[in-house]
C-alpha cells in the first residue's frame, strides 16, 4: 500500500489553504527548483469564508496555487474550518499522512495569530503530535497498518506580519527567495475568493515583509523560518557561503 505514495522530501502544513503560500510559498518554489519533491497538506478546505461560493471553488484555488508553486501533492483533510482543535483524532489523521508520503522535513505553524484564526495555534499543537505519532512503534491499528517514518527536521514558519520582533525558538533562519518572490504572490494570487481587489494592500504587505526579512540576511527577499532545536554546523565556510 506505501508504494502507491510518492516520497516527498518536504511537506508543509497549513490550517487552510493559502497558510503555507503566504508564510513560505518562496521556500517551496525554491526547493522545487533545486529539486525536492514538494507537498502540501491543508488541514481543513478552509470554508466557509465570506466571498467564497463554496469548498469546491476554495479546492480548485488551492490546486491552481500548489501547481504555481510546482509542489507534487497537495493534500486537504477533512477537519472543520473555525471548530479546529488539537485531538487525538487530528493527529492521528495528519500522522497517516506523514507514514504514507514518508518526509525528510515537515514546516508548519510556529506561534498564535492574534486577532487572525485560532485555527492556526491548533495546527501547530496537531503538526507537533503528528510528527511525533508517524514514528511510533507498536500502534499499528490506529495507523492502518501504515509503516512508521521518522521524520528527520522540523521548521515553523510565521504569519506575524504585525510584530517587529522575533519568533520564539532555538533558532532563526532566512531563505533567499530572491528567485521565487514573483511565484510565491503569483500562487497567492489564485486564491481570487480571498484576495478580491479590495485586499490588494496585502501584496504589499508580503512583498514588504519579505524584503524586510531578506535585508537582515543581505538578500533581496527572504522568508523567515525557526528552528525547535539549535541549529549546528560541521561545515561552517559552506554554511557561511564562503
Amino acid at each position: 500500500m506505501i508504494d502507491s505514495y510518492p516520497q516527498l522530501d518536504v511537506i508543509a502544513v497549513g490550517a487552510h489553504p493559502d497558510d503555507v503560500e503566504i508564510a513560505c510559498g518562496g521556500t517551496l518554489a525554491m526547493l522545487v527548483k533545486q529539486g525536492y519533491r514538494v507537498g502540501i497538506i491543508d488541514l481543513t478546505d478552509g470554508e466557509p469564508t465570506p466571498l467564497s461560493p463554496g469548498p469546491d471553488v476554495r479546492l480548485q484555488e488551492a490546486r491552481l496555487a500548489a501547481e504555481t508553486l510546482g509542489v507534487a501533492e497537495r493534500v486537504t483533510l477533512e477537519l472543520p474550518n473555525r471548530r479546529l482543535f488539537d485531538s487525538f483524532e487530528a493527529r492521528v489523521a495528519l500522522a497517516k499522512e506523514f507514514r504514507k508520503y514518508r518526509p525528510r522535513l515537515v514546516i508548519g505553524f510556529g506561534e498564535k495569530t492574534p486577532l487572525a484564526s485560532p485555527d492556526h495555534w491548533q495546527a501547530m499543537q496537531i503538526t507537533d503530535a503528528a510528527i511525533f505519532y508517524s514514528r511510533l512503534t507498536k500502534w499499528d491499528a490506529e495507523f492502518d497498518g501504515l509503516p512508521v517514518h521518522a521524520i528527520s527536521a522540523q521548521l515553523y514558519y510565521t504569519l506575524a506580519f504585525g510584530s517587529l520582533g522575533l519568533p520564539p525558538g532555538a533558532g532563526h533562519i532566512v531563505v533567499d527567495i530572491s528567485e521565487t518572490l514573483e511565484t510565491k504572490l503569483a500562487a497567492v494570487r489564485r486564491y481570487q475568493t480571498q484576495f478580491p481587489p479590495a485586499k490588494e494592500y496585502i501584496f504589499d504587505r508580503i512583498r514588504g515583509f519579505a524584503y524586510y526579512q531578506g535585508s537582515t540576511a543581505g538578500y533581496q527577499a527572504g522568508e523567515l523560518l525557526v528552528s525547535p532545536k539549535t541549529l549546528g554546523t560541521s561545515d561552517l565556510m559552506a554554511t557561511l557561503n564562503l
